[in-house]
């Protein structure tokens, strides 16, 4: 019996290995592409030996480049910076803005350990009043210390979200109404042209005195402030949704419709099975581009409407005007374009999930 050359056997075994891992390396790229991290793809590759020089190029186009970029930015930022005088001082360059970062993070550190020594104070006087045995004397009160800069943050991500979503639940069927109807959308159009422009500082008085009357309670599940700026980012982002939806209804394939027709589909079944599936790709579109028009509309309403967010927290750095107001508000400048583009690549995540839109 002739005996097996297994020497010969290696180099098939290790470009079964190799192709295998380049599998594997192009499914992830799809989830890198939907987190932002595209790079990570030819760098993958170029680990693995794929043409090195063709993998380096794509390395330098997608990370090389955009660091290339942010680091001129902040360059020229640190240089130029210096040169500004305001009423508050210079400018503040890269490194004041790193600093009031790092205490505005130490500031939530803080009031997060006087919050723990309060409820900690709290329980021991309710332990020392049960042993006593007076049990209806012990009390539990809510700490009420100043909210920090990540109370803010997450103030702000609530208020859009609640926003977005009576956007979304208004404008997805009215979108599909518009889209199936030539005659709704014929009465549409000329309201959604004349609202769609309105900025959120004309909104806001109006909403806060609707606001106002027909919430009249002040312990209710949410605050006044709270509504006010969440129903403004409503009127003001439902419409890029709107358009998008019943374009996306309406450009459905002729084909498919005379199918419906055929199989003597009902108006819901027709909705659910047909509409929906053909339209989601620019469905999504318009919800992608709502939530960002929301994310901006939401600063500019919480400084007006007092709501304890980010917008409230620029105004109020504004309003302080100490030596350290500039770095703060450019810190909350910044916080506001990265929670902007990790939004915008929730909702790009989520349109993945159900539609087959190549879009980035």
């Amino acid at each position: 019996m002739t005996a097996i050359d297994t020497d010969s056997l290696k180099p098939g075994r290790r470009a079964a290995r190799r192709e295998r891992l380049f599998t594997l390396i192009g499914r992830a790229d799809g989830w890198f592409r939907l987190v932002g991290l595209g790079w990570l793809t030819p760098l993958l590759r170029a680990a693995a030996g794929d043409d090195p020089k063709s993998q380096a190029r794509e390395i330098w186009q997608q990370l090389g480049v955009p660091v290339v970029a942010i680091a001129l930015f902040v360059g020229l930022w640190a240089a130029l910076a210096p040169t500004v005088h305001t009423s508050l001082g210079t400018v503040p360059g890269p490194a004041q803005v790193w600093s009031q970062a790092l205490a505005l993070n130490a500031d939530a550190a803080a009031e997060a350990q006087e919050a723990k020594a309060f409820y900690a104070r709290q329980d021991a006087r309710n332990k020392k009043l049960v042993a006593q045995g007076h049990p209806d004397w012990a009390k539990h009160f809510s700490y009420v210390g100043a909210p920090t800069y990540y109370d803010q943050i997450w103030t702000s991500i609530r208020t859009v979200f609640f926003g977005f979503l009576l956007a979304t639940l208004i404008a997805v069927p009215l979108g599909i109404v518009a889209g199936l109807s030539k005659t709704a959308n014929a009465a549409m159009n000329p309201l959604i042209q004349i609202f769609k422009p309105v900025s959120p500082l004309a909104w806001l008085p109006i909403v806060t005195m609707v606001v106002s009357a027909v919430y009249a309670t002040n312990d209710g599940m949410f605050s006044k402030s709270f509504l006010v700026s969440a129903v403004t980012v409503t009127l003001c982002s439902l419409w890029p949704t709107i358009i998008n939806t019943a374009l996306g209804v309406a450009s459905i394939d002729q084909d498919l419709v005379n199918v419906s027709k055929v199989l003597k589909m009902g108006t819901w079944a027709k909705i659910t099975k047909l509409v929906l599936p053909s339209a989601l790709p620019l469905i999504f579109t318009g919800l992608r581009l709502s939530l960002g028009v929301g994310w901006m509309v939401l600063i500019a309403a919480e400084m007006l409407a007092q709501n304890p967010g980010l917008g409230k927290f620029v105004w109020d750095e504004f309003q302080n005007g100490s030596s350290q107001s500039l770095a703060r508000i450019m810190v909350a400048v910044v916080t506001i374009g990265l929670i902007g583009f990790v939004l915008d690549r929730i909702m790009f995540a989520i349109q993945s999930l159900f539609t087959f839109s190549s879009q980035r």
